[in-house]
């Protein structure tokens, strides 16, 4: 798989990459990182590195799956990837901003950017989870349109597992 980059006008470059490839690496490593400061030992013993490792990299891989980076002047800066969940439906995971650019909208880019490559795999329904620890990433999730299929005023805490879904909508 070759990465083919796009230069939107912000400058940034969207690559569509393979779980292995060398600029994945600062997504998966934060993120390990960020789970285990945030939960600990709450979902599993064996921490992040249980998640991280749940899915084989083949899932995020064409036909049914995807992962993207942005990068900015050659720096991996965010990501995310989507797995086949069901037949219509894509499941987000792996949302990642770097911590140094952070409060810039590039999770929102990310989502856009997942969200129009699940369409045109033809996927019609989008569903996520995220953790009770990651307000941000709940807040984001509902201020983009997503559903939570939790009650919001229940304590995350002892819900553990925030879940969210969002109807596709083709461009006309």
């Amino acid at each position: 798989m070759t990465a083919t980059p796009t230069l939107p006008p912000s400058g940034l470059a969207v690559l569509s990459l393979p779980m292995g490839d060398p600029r994945v690496r600062p997504l998966l490593d934060e993120l390990a990182v960020e789970y285990d400061t945030r939960y600990g030992d709450l979902f599993s013993s064996e921490g992040a590195s249980e998640e991280l490792n749940r899915y084989p990299a083949e899932e995020f891989a064409a036909p049914h799956g995807a992962l993207i980076i942005i990068q900015e002047n050659g720096e991996s800066i965010a990501g995310g990837a989507f797995r086949r969940y069901d037949d219509h439906t894509a499941e987000l995971k792996r949302i990642w901003t770097h911590s140094a650019h952070r409060r810039r909208g590039l999770a929102r880019r990310v989502l856009a950017e997942l969200e129009e490559e699940a369409l045109r795999r033809g996927y019609t329904k989008l569903y996520l989870t995220t953790g009770p620890r990651q307000p941000e990433a709940k807040n984001l999730y509902l201020a983009t349109g997503y559903t939570a299929l939790f009650d919001l005023a229940a304590d995350p805490e002892v819900i553990k597992h925030l879940a969210f879904s969002k109807d596709l909508v083709p461009h006309s």
